[in-house]
């Protein structure tokens, strides 16, 4: 669970204007962050099956808001992998 000074950080970094919470980009920042927290707890819980599942639910969420930005701006796409290390 993100707390709301990073989640605050995150969009702060993200964002296109200033009241933008909700874009695509945002999103998978968002995603990004949260994915790396649950890999860290599956790491050391192998068989947490259920955090597993949410796991793979908000990889395929990320890959489809991906592929989304791909469609409509590709350099945008190029700048965000570069950025969140996808």
């Amino acid at each position: 669970m993100l707390s709301k000074e990073k989640k605050k950080e995150l969009i702060d970094k993200f964002k296109k204007s200033e009241k933008d919470t909700g874009s695509a980009i945002t999103q998978i920042a968002l995603l990004t962050e949260s994915i790396k927290q649950i890999g860290e707890h599956l790491a050391g819980s192998k068989k947490d099956y259920s955090s597993k599942h949410g796991f793979m639910k908000l990889i395929g969420r990320r890959r489809r808001l991906l592929n989304y930005v791909k469609k409509t701006s590709l350099s945008e796409y190029n700048n965000l992998v570069k950025e969140l290390g996808i």
